[in-house]
């Protein structure tokens, strides 16, 4: 059986891409909870409502800057977010990257669990 070596098949999903690919994703979940919360923060009778949204406003901030960040990198290293799909079980994506496609999926207890984790790590900051 002959191998045609111009064939090759894509390579395995590098870590590295992957993880920032998923990172950039789940930031705009949070960026997401977070345009919500900050609504809700403002609809309702809370003692301090301007301390908690800008507070919520200042991480808000933060994410936005993280994701123009991770999207110029993305441009630079040839990596482009193709879609993301939100389902009843989870949350996926496709990318690419080297000329290659790829794709993930979390579920949702996962999304929310690191949602959770990305936004301590900004208050620890």
């Amino acid at each position: 059986m002959a191998v045609d070596m111009n064939m090759s098949s894509p390579p395995v999903q590098i870590g590295k891409e992957l993880e920032l690919v998923k990172r950039y994703v789940l930031l705009g979940i949070v960026n997401q909870i977070l345009d919500h919360d900050i609504r809700i923060v403002g609809a309702t009778a809370t003692k301090l409502p301007r301390l908690y949204e800008s507070m919520m406003r200042g991480l808000q901030d933060r994410v936005l800057l993280e994701l123009a960040a991770m999207r110029r990198q993305f441009r630079e290293s040839g990596i482009g977010v193709e879609k993301e799909k939100r389902s009843t079980t989870g949350l996926s994506a496709a990318y690419s990257c080297m000329g290659y496609r790829h794709s993930f999926s979390m579920p949702w207890s996962f999304v929310k669990a690191e949602a959770e984790r990305l936004l301590k790590s900004y208050l620890t900051k």
